[in-house]
């Protein structure tokens, strides 16, 4: 070996690939904005739906931000990040979801253009921390407050969430169902309202149309009635709620009888009939009407309750069960001997109808109840499950309004009024940090932008004169997507919670932060895990 030749040394596996410097921080804010531009074309009512398709052929049509991102199966790490950012938002506020991914790509578009001006990562992120900051306390300035009496403006944030879905054609029908499911299942603690929005069950079936869609002040479940004896309707129900078996126990061991005279045959099988018998007698002696069972209800139990007029259903989810014990004020009996009067639920009725091929339970008109189901119709399978994410959407953002107790417009007014005090702001700071303030508010703007290019409008005139109505202190000013013009979105209805703001800011902060803190990617090799060994090495 020649004198002063110096053997590399490696750190890491030869099959690993790195990126580091500028080439990795590109690498995944180019990731981030792809993904951004991904759902870009679906925000507002002009935007357009993704159709996705699966390896096995299923189809599901949507511009639902957090579906398509979730049904892409992203690969890049970078691009993981930012779909974090739509789950994140999904789960916090159920909406928002490609307002705050598009958010994401735009923070990272613009610190890229500070990193090729050899601004370093952490003064952009500081200058984006201390923005945001400003943003959130904007917010609370220019939010406006809400409660549960305000019905026209929380029917107006049920109805912006449904705009530009399928189930906008229904919008004035179902922002009424969904107001009055939320307002149904909410509950005060301390002057603070609390919604489980789980206690608003789903049901969908196809046929009819969206605005055959309702509310049903109870539960339904898709069981049917077990004998056709049994009553298709029952008024006035008294319903006993049990999770175990109406059936004889099998041994869990294998058990052998022997028997050796006809006579006893016939003692054991009236046994048997006997304890089924007086498990009905049980259920009769207690005054329900309708039994609703979590496993079995043996053939002998259905044809003595069908005989006492019962109406029974079995092998109910846990989670129904729940859901009836809470719109009916039932308890969940365990052991049927401690079945009593006090245990059972109350409804106006219980009923067996079949919707459109499918026998289903209606367990309905239940006083106070505190669940609900709302059942939604429509033509297709895809056009019902892309109502159902409308409405959970609307379910999200009228829960959301309630509990915070602010709501701000929408058609992009918050985002340039927030803008236009974020510039303000920034004249206070001084150095390069001011330019990630900036750069920040710029962000922010692509939001209306966005909305205009969705809608066929000029993105740059549409701007100009928003940003002119927000100068004269038209802090409402926000884009009609229809007319092309600037209304006044809170006189117009287009009203937004606050909680959408804040958490999409919040959350597209934070991972630009987190993508831009990143100047180095190593990556193991997928062929580093097929190298077979050597034989003469081992």
């Amino acid at each position: 070996m020649a004198k002063g030749t110096q053997q590399p040394v490696y750190i890491v596996s030869e099959n690993t690939r790195r990126s580091s410097g500028r080439e990795a921080q590109r690498n995944n804010i180019m990731a981030a904005k792809l993904v951004a531009e991904t759902v870009r074309t679906t925000l507002g009512p002009k935007g357009m739906d993704k159709m996705l398709v699966s390896s096995l052929g299923d189809i599901i049509v949507t511009n639902d931000g957090v579906t398509i991102l979730e049904e892409m199966q992203i690969e890049h790490p970078g691009a993981k990040m930012v779909v974090e950012v739509a789950k994140t938002q999904e789960n916090e506020v159920g909406d928002g979801t490609t307002t705050a991914v598009i958010l994401a790509g735009e923070l990272l578009k613009n610190a890229e253009i500070l990193l090729d001006k050899e601004i370093h990562p952490t003064v952009i992120i500081k200058g984006y921390r201390v923005a945001a900051e400003k943003a959130q306390i904007i917010l609370e300035q220019i939010s406006e407050n809400i409660n549960e009496d305000n019905d026209d403006e929380l029917r107006a944030i049920a109805a912006t969430a449904m705009v530009g879905k399928a189930a906008e054609s229904a919008k004035d029908k179902l922002s009424l169902i969904t107001l009055k499911a939320v307002k149904q299942v909410l509950e005060k603690k301390n002057n603070k309202i609390k919604i489980n929005s789980s206690n608003i069950k789903l049901e969908k079936k196809i046929g009819a149309g969206i605005n055959d869609s309702e509310l049903i002040q109870g539960i339904i479940i898709d069981k049917e009635k077990l004998h056709s004896a049994m009553p298709d309707i029952i008024k006035d129900a008294r319903i006993a709620l049990i999770d175990s078996a109406l059936e004889i126990k099998s041994p869990e061991t294998d058990t052998k009888v022997q028997i050796d005279d006809p006579n006893k045959m016939q003692a054991f099988l009236e046994m048997e009939e006997k304890i089924l018998k007086d498990m009905v007698e049980k259920i009769k002696n207690s005054g329900a009407n309708v039994v609703l069972c979590q496993k079995g209800i043996d053939d002998l139990v259905q044809h003595y309750l069908a005989k006492h007029s019962i109406y029974a259903a079995r092998r109910i989810k846990k989670s129904d069960m729940e859901s009836i014990a809470k719109a009916t004020n039932a308890t969940i009996i365990t052991k049927l001997n401690d079945l009593t009067e006090r245990d059972l639920g109350k409804a106006g009725i219980v009923e067996a109808r079949k919707v459109g091929d499918e026998d289903m339970t209606y367990i309905g008109d239940c006083i106070d109840a505190k669940a609900v189901t709302i059942l939604i119709r429509g033509g297709t399978e895809h056009v019902i499950d892309e109502v159902e994410r409308a409405v959970k959407d609307a379910i999200g953002d009228v829960s959301a309004a309630l509990e915070l107790g602010k709501v701000v417009a929408g058609a992009g007014s918050t985002e340039l009024e927030l803008a236009k005090e974020i510039r303000n702001f920034s004249t206070s700071l001084s150095g390069r940090e001011q330019l990630a303030v900036q750069a920040f508010a710029d962000a922010l703007e692509s939001i209306p932008i966005t909305l205009a290019e969705n809608a066929g409008l000029d993105p740059i005139d549409t701007l100009t004169e928003l940003k002119a109505s927000h100068e004269k202190g038209e802090k409402w000013a926000g884009l009609n997507v229809f007319s092309g013009k600037t209304m006044n979105a809170w006189s117009e209805g287009v009203l937004e919670p606050l909680k959408i703001k804040t958490q999409a800011i919040k959350s597209a902060t934070e991972v630009a932060e987190l993508i831009l803190r990143i100047d180095d990617v190593l990556a193991a090799s997928a062929s580093e895990k097929s190298i077979t060994p050597n034989p003469e090495m081992m």
